[in-house]
């Protein structure tokens, strides 16, 4: 993402803009803060916290106060590691009912040299296309440009044609829970710099160039929502969401053997199998009962786990295979499935996946930045290391659609603008 600058080794790394950079990924079950800072070589963590989620189901703010409480912590903790205040930060959306909308804009050039002024132009038609009724846009990148017959060309600028068209993809999302997971960070005295979709940038975080070119999904499976984000030729082409994640899994366990939410997620983590040919150690596990304070146990065998585990997660994802065949991208994304979020790494998530969508499926892991600790590069932390990647990386049209185009006027705009999109 971003211009790149060419190391001694021949490897390529991204041209970071100098100063802070924060991403607060808010989820269902954990809040994620993140605190960087850039320079034009490099790009160094130096405050992180993570803390329960509250007052917020299936990535929507259902008690303004706790959520507003448990993020005012989750920063205050990471700011105080960094020892340094934070004012504007990235945030990741899942709430809403994400939506895809597809647009074109075209327009004459009689033969004329492409300049950024007409880029600029051409994309604010292209953004102003974005619509949908009664939802609101929170990223919008083109996807290809056509010059005259020429399809797929990466970057007109400076090249002659009669004719020059854009195709645009943005994710929207319905206004009122956006509006309320942005006042839960709001009055924590913070300004809400970009939002985006959160697999959008766990993909950021954990594809390959190849996996983004050729085509690829992420699933991104958190306590609330598994929200699915597909990749083809460098850029995210289509979004959408389930509202279903770890904890109906839990909750599920919690409910059909009558123990506590709290055991009932410990016996998931520690026990729990997504298949029940992967079930090892122990044949039985003691819960303690709901309401008996400790002094009642179940024996349960591990194999029951599994069976209410498998159940909940083949629902999950037959609606994911459900909602990328009603997409088209089933098939036209390619084989190639990437998971992330904490809910994926419970076992035999990955090998139940690749068995009911039918394709390869691996879990992504993020490349660990300078100053994060080792056990901070999982798949629960890709969403906050994409959106952190992105702050420091993408320009701020692409970051933020409600920006003027002039934004990113100057020498050199558009290259800003599209190599934010390749990664």
């Amino acid at each position: 993402m971003g211009e790149t600058v060419r190391l001694k080794t021949g490897a390529e790394i991204p041209a970071y803009r100098p100063g802070l950079v924060a991403a607060l990924d808010i989820g269902s079950s954990k809040i994620v803060c993140l605190i960087a800072r850039a320079e034009p070589g490099s790009l160094r963590v130096i405050g992180t916290a993570l803390r329960e989620s509250q007052g917020l189901r299936a990535g929507t703010v259902i008690s303004l106060p706790l959520a507003e409480e448990a993020i005012r912590d989750c920063v205050a903790a990471a700011e105080n590691h960094a020892d340094a205040q934070i004012q504007n930060v990235l945030i990741s959306v899942t709430c809403g009912s994400p939506a895809s909308i597809s647009a074109r804009a075209a327009m004459s050039l009689d033969g004329a040299l492409v300049s950024d002024a007409h880029l600029r132009a051409l994309l604010a038609e292209g953004r102003a296309k974005c619509v949908a009724e009664g939802y609101e846009v929170i990223q919008s990148a083109p996807t290809g440009y056509v010059v005259d017959e020429a399809r797929g060309v990466r970057d007109p600028s400076g090249m002659f044609c009669q004719r020059i068209g854009v195709a645009m993809h943005a994710v929207a999302v319905k206004p009122s829970p956006l509006a309320n997971l942005k006042l839960a960070v709001e009055r924590g005295h913070l300004n809400v710099a970009a939002s985006l979709f959160a697999p959008y940038a766990s993909g950021l975080a954990v594809l390959s160039d190849d996996e983004k070119q050729l085509g690829a999904t992420v699933i991104d499976m958190g306590g609330g929502v598994t929200s699915i984000a597909v990749f083809h030729e460098g850029h995210l082409v289509h979004a959408d969401a389930v509202p279903a994640g770890g904890q109906q899994v839990t909750f599920d366990l919690a409910r059909m053997l009558s123990v506590p939410v709290s055991a009932a997620e410990r016996a998931k983590v520690l026990y729990g199998a997504a298949l029940g040919d992967l079930e090892v150690g122990a044949d039985v596990v003691a819960l303690p009962q709901m309401g008996e304070n400790g002094e009642e146990t179940l024996r349960v065998p591990r194999s029951m786990l599994t069976r209410i585990i498998q159940a909940r997660l083949e629902e999950i994802f037959t609606h994911v295979q459900e909602r990328l065949r009603a997409s088209g991208y089933d098939v036209a994304a390619g084989r190639r499935a990437v998971l992330t979020g904490g809910a994926s790494q419970l076992a035999g998530t990955r090998e139940l996946t690749a068995r009911l969508l039918n394709k390869q499926v691996r879990v992504g892991r993020p490349q660990g930045l300078a100053g994060l600790p080792a056990a901070s590069a999982d798949p629960g932390y890709a969403t906050a290391i994409g959106l952190l990647t992105a702050g420091a990386t993408m320009p701020p049209e692409i970051l933020n659609p409600e920006l003027a185009p002039a934004a990113g006027g100057g020498k050199g705009w558009l290259a800003r603008l599209t190599g934010g999109l390749i990664g």
